[in-house]
């Protein structure tokens, strides 16, 4: 071997973090790549050896970018991927946020952050990474309704501020969750100008009906000039009500 042959040798990590990243790797190496990366994720290093710990994590990550099959594989997999990166503990934290704002889907890094953090940083997280998305068209917006459908689920003050923007998102998806996650939220009275505002403009029947039906729990009035959908009608009170008149 020369010494150019020499020097273009991979190291272990990155060896490893290439099967793992490809889905044309066979199974069983793709599979031994996730426990050595996951041993280097979770091993502190020694003997003036360099920390690889983070880097480790970022590759197991890789993992969550696509599917293979059988489906019963790629699942084992990912769920062994996920399971090496919870157990590195808080210094993944920074690989899988960095992952968050660049993988196509967020679904596996949510699950991972979720189990590293508490609540209330989880909601932190989410938070920050809705402030790096826009309100106006995308050709795919899934990034966008994943983190908003589930922010539906948590509870936080800062959700939603966050969450106000998207009232007025193009994307219909976008503002049903956007409603919703802040309509359950102990502190929604915060958003209820700009939310009764955005509702005189809303014109999808199915956020319409949602968002009347959250707002007739809430006990708010709807505005006196507001076009209700059908079935529906503002009582002697101002709140939004369903009909229950049958029709013919």
């Amino acid at each position: 071997m020369g010494l150019l042959d020499f020097l273009k040798r991979k190291s272990p990590l990155e060896r490893h973090a290439e099967r793992v990243a490809n889905k044309r790797t066979q199974n069983p190496d793709r599979w031994e790549s996730i426990q050595t990366l996951g041993k280097m994720a979770t091993t502190e290093p020694s003997g003036g050896k360099p920390d690889e710990r983070e880097a480790a994590v970022a590759a197991l990550l890789e993992r969550f970018t696509f599917y293979c099959d059988p489906t019963i594989t790629d699942g084992e997999e990912k769920d062994e991927a996920y399971r090496w990166v919870c157990e590195a503990g808080e210094l993944a934290v920074g690989p899988v946020k960095a992952a968050l704002r660049q993988q196509e889907s967020l679904s596996w890094g949510m699950k991972c952050l979720e189990q590293l953090l508490p609540p209330d940083r989880f909601v932190e997280e989410l938070v920050a990474l809705l402030g790096t998305m826009s309100v106006e068209y995308e050709r795919d917006p899934q990034r966008k309704l994943q983190l908003l459908s589930t922010l539906e689920e948590k509870r936080g003050p800062a959700i939603v501020g966050a969450v106000t923007p998207f009232f007025t998102a193009i994307n219909e998806e976008a503002r049903f969750h956007a409603y919703g996650a802040a309509l359950v939220q102990d502190n929604a009275e915060d958003a209820r100008a700009e939310l009764l505002e955005a509702l005189l403009e809303e014109d999808s029947i199915r956020v319409q009906i949602r968002v009347l039906t959250m707002l007739g729990e809430l006990g708010w009035e709807v505005p006196e000039n507001l076009e209700m959908p059908e079935g529906w009608f503002r009582d002697k009170k101002g709140m939004a009500r369903k009909s229950t008149k049958k029709s013919g």
